[in-house]
């Protein structure tokens, strides 16, 4: 890559992350070895929870929740429609009805009072995100989920050790799922975990995930069919020295959100970052700020373009699902999520990882800004 280009996100690697895929390497054994079952216990730990059962990618991990807790065909799950979007899919590849409710103006995840407004007698479960880094309000669905008997699955993708009342995002669904793929914060090139505190439901992701040596002579084989969603142990080397070396990760990145807070006080008409009451940590998957009323979709197209034409790489966040050709199927269509349409036409994701320098972090913010005026200034969003 053009050394003079910004990308969006790059990789935090580091000589330990080199170490153990050297290991891994040399071991002889590269796939559901011990690198995976070392990466799934410090996971779990990590998080506090009983089990973790690592998976090749964050959509292959809600299928297999899904799946655990019985849902399929004829059962309705309620989404956000602006999300990290692979687990949301995972509604749709079980054959359940993938029901999409609107989300907090202020925080981007599912509204808790959307989300009641959604449950019916098909609902079986809620899937609920932490937007972009930011806890979603658990208390409130947790009393929603209990209150109708519905699970409570948690996408935790995008938020990794955010905290809400000091509790970190993965502790609060029934099971929580986290992708590890670019640009989370820990990113193992491609894959995903799995937590719970329920025996009965890990066993299942166990079996769901794969078939094991051992099941090969079992009668039971073919009772219910699995992925071949294993991690390799390549990835989990990576995902294990990445953990390690996580509060060095995130300070870096809260070195660079900082500056850029800071850089974008110049910038008029930006929804400045919030952070709901309750949320006492918040670590950004990417830099996303929210364009003023007067700018459009295709305003924002033309915005990520003219930063392209300067060797900055920006990205829309994100393009709701209701607005996706697969979903129309369910009848969506642009105009039914309010709050979603708001903010998903004029949010902007920025580069955002940790070795980006103030230099770099002023010029991508002035350039927004200069191209800003060239399509037309913005107003304050509220």
């Amino acid at each position: 890559m053009d050394s003079d280009w910004i990308p969006l996100s790059v990789a935090d690697t580091a000589e330990r992350e080199t170490q153990l895929v050297q290991h891994a390497l040399l071991s002889g054994h590269l796939s559901s070895g011990s690198m995976v079952e070392a990466f799934e216990s410090v996971f779990a730990d990590f998080h506090e929870r009983k089990y973790a059962v690592a998976v090749s990618s964050g959509m292959a991990g809600a299928w297999m929740a899904l799946r655990a807790l019985g849902i399929g065909p004829g059962d309705e799950v309620i989404a956000s429609a602006y999300s990290w979007h692979h687990l949301a899919h995972a509604i749709a590849h079980v054959g359940a009805t993938p029901v999409l409710a609107d989300i907090d103006y202020w925080s981007g995840c599912l509204s808790p009072t959307k989300a009641a407004e959604k449950i019916g007698p098909k609902t079986r479960a809620i899937l609920v995100n932490n937007c972009n880094g930011h806890p979603a309000a658990w208390n409130e669905f947790r009393a929603l989920a209990d209150q109708h008997g519905l699970s409570l699955i948690e996408d935790s993708s995008e938020a990794i050790a955010s905290r809400y009342y000091d509790d970190m995002v993965g502790s609060f669904g029934d099971i929580s799922i986290f992708d590890l793929s670019q640009p989370l914060a820990i990113s193992c090139g491609e894959g995903g975990m799995v937590l719970t505190d329920d025996a009965r439901l890990a066993s299942e992701l166990r079996y769901l995930r794969s078939h094991s040596l051992a099941d090969r002579m079992s009668v039971s084989v073919g009772s219910r069919v699995p992925l071949q969603a294993c991690l390799s142990d390549i990835a989990a080397a990576v995902g294990i020295a990445q953990l390690e070396r996580i509060y060095e990760i995130l300070a870096r990145r809260k070195q660079v959100e900082t500056l850029y807070h800071q850089i974008m006080q110049t910038f008029e008409g930006i929804k400045p970052p919030y952070i709901a009451e309750g949320v006492t940590e918040v670590h950004w998957m990417l830099y996303v700020v929210h364009l003023g009323k007067r700018f459009t979709a295709s305003a924002r197209t033309q915005l990520i373009e003219d930063l392209d034409d300067e060797a900055v790489e920006v990205a829309a966040y994100s393009r709701p699902l209701h607005q996706q050709f697969h979903y129309a199927s369910y009848g969506y269509a642009k105009g039914q999520l309010s709050n979603t349409e708001r903010i998903a036409d004029r949010s902007l994701a920025l580069p955002f990882h940790s070795f980006l320098n103030e230099d770099e972090i002023r010029f991508v913010v002035g350039t927004l800004k200069d191209a800003a005026t060239n399509v037309g200034a913005g107003v304050p969003i509220y």
